[in-house]
């Protein structure tokens, strides 16, 4: 975490409840899977699968930890305890193969936006399939310099100039990591 708090106080939020998928066991393994904006924000996903080689189905429950459990940089709160991040703020397009995540800083001078933008982004490419396209907000009037930190966070060159760095690297994968509440 960062040593020098830019909100010392912030506002915390009670988390939404997890909600369970089933999907069906007859589920094709081939098929293309549809992802919706529950998939994104939600993690609790009951997943039948069928063993090869195996006519008994297995039932287990996979963690997927996505966007509503990423860490906070400079707070040990999650950015949906911090209403950084909410269900509402996703944009999906499944058809389009397109996201678009807008996140809200807790302050308006927050100089961590562009480290939070950045680990939704990671997050997100390390989840989704390579197919969709994402895109990566401010939302509009909550931040000083918020067309600079859109163009920062959408900017191909940048973030892997940014991914090129060990020490924001180690930063976004502490946000990334598991919380074990």
């Amino acid at each position: 975490m960062v040593s020098e708090l830019i909100n010392s106080n912030p506002t915390v939020y009670e988390k939404k409840e997890r909600r369970v998928r089933i999907i069906p066991a007859d589920v094709d393994e081939y098929a293309v899977e549809l992802i919706d904006q529950l998939e994104i924000f939600d993690i609790l996903s009951d997943y039948c699968m069928e063993l090869r080689g195996c006519a008994n189905s297995v039932l287990f429950l996979t963690f997927l930890h996505h966007l509503r459990d990423i860490k906070d940089p400079e707070h040990p709160y999650s950015l949906e305890e911090l209403k950084v991040i909410t269900e509402d703020a996703i944009e999906l397009d499944a058809k389009r193969n397109y996201v678009r995540v807008t996140f809200t800083p807790t302050v308006e001078h927050c100089s961590m936006a562009t480290v939070i933008g950045l680990c939704l982004r990671v997050k997100l490419m390390r989840s989704l399939p390579s197919r969709f396209k994402v895109d990566i907000r401010v939302a509009p009037g909550t931040h000083a310099t918020e067309a600079a930190v859109n163009k920062q966070l959408n900017d191909k060159e940048r973030v892997a100039a940014a991914l090129e760095n060990p020490n924001l690297v180690d930063m976004v994968d502490e946000c990334l990591g598991p919380s074990y509440e």
